[in-house]
């Protein structure tokens, strides 16, 4: 009985582990690029809550800066930057 307990409890413990991560806060980067055909440079123009609000934003700053119809942007998914890559490394890239 005492076994099964402790079994059941390590069991409860590790899978906590695997599918408890689902409240991870979303935040997404917007990244402008002044040359959509070279995507090496890029400006990091803010971090938003949403995709929404995230892709809202670049396409007004990509009109701000006049650069509506030879720049591009991407938004990151809770990017973080890489100092060995120098550049933001994100889980995932949306437009």
């Amino acid at each position: 009985m005492k076994k099964t307990i402790i079994i059941s409890s390590l069991a409860i413990f590790v899978l906590s582990g695997c599918f408890g991560g689902g409240d991870q806060k979303q935040e997404w980067t917007a990244l402008i690029y002044p040359d959509k055909n070279n995507t090496k440079r890029s400006k990091k123009h803010g971090i938003y809550p949403t995709l929404e609000e995230c892709k809202k934003e670049s396409l007004l700053e990509l009109e701000r800066l006049e650069l509506s119809s030879r720049g591009d942007y991407q938004c990151g998914l809770n990017c973080t930057y890489n100092e060995g890559a120098q550049m933001e490394v994100c889980e995932k890239l949306s437009k």
